[in-house]
């Protein structure tokens, strides 16, 4: 396990388009979500020990904004043949393991997560209703072993300001996670 921060793409970004099969095999676009007044795109996956610490608490947080509004949408971009545990099939179990209320997206190609700059599982991507880039980063302070506790905090005042129209503050602390497991050949060069 590599431990790796995200990239913080530029703020303002326009949220590349893609095209994804869910764990139910229909395909999700961007395009899917409209022009909701904010767009979460987690990139996460099964097995990462900092997906699996937050796991709970992201859940909840997400069926609550869900309910307030926000489109959500999660992308598994690992490499299955190698990490077996974050394969399609183990996708749908998990999801329905955990409850998961927003769809989960294969990036079997990887092509997705280069054009976002997703480095790490897990990694956030909040967008307005233009699908401007209005918050990348952490979602609270919490990591395995260091006793803080997992509340989703960072994540959940850019959503709250978002939807109660304030400015997202740009005082934004990256993800930290497991480096997203590429295809050999597919490491991207933005590291």
């Amino acid at each position: 396990m590599a431990v790796t921060p995200s990239q913080m793409l530029e703020l303002g970004t326009t949220a590349p388009a893609f095209s994804l099969p869910d764990i139910n095999n229909k395909q999700v676009s961007l395009d899917s979500f409209g022009n909701k007044k904010a767009l979460l795109i987690v990139f996460m996956c099964n097995h990462c020990p900092y997906v699996i610490h937050i796991r709970n608490k992201l859940v909840e947080v997400l069926d609550v904004y869900q309910k307030r509004g926000v489109a959500i949408v999660a992308i598994n971009a690992n490499d299955a043949d190698n990490y077996p545990e974050d394969s399609f099939k183990k996708m749908g179990e998990y999801a329905k393991t955990y409850n998961y209320t927003f769809p989960y997206l294969y990036d079997e190609t990887q092509k997705v997560a280069q054009s976002y700059r997703a480095a790490c599982t897990p990694d956030f991507f909040l967008f307005n209703n233009k699908k401007e880039l209005v918050y990348r980063g952490q979602f609270d302070d919490s990591r395995p072993g260091n006793d803080k506790p997992v509340t989703g905090a960072d994540l959940c005042a850019a959503m709250d300001s978002l939807l109660e129209d304030k400015q997202v503050s740009q005082q934004q602390k990256a993800s930290i996670g497991c480096n997203i497991k590429w295809k050999p050949g597919n490491e991207p060069t933005y590291f």
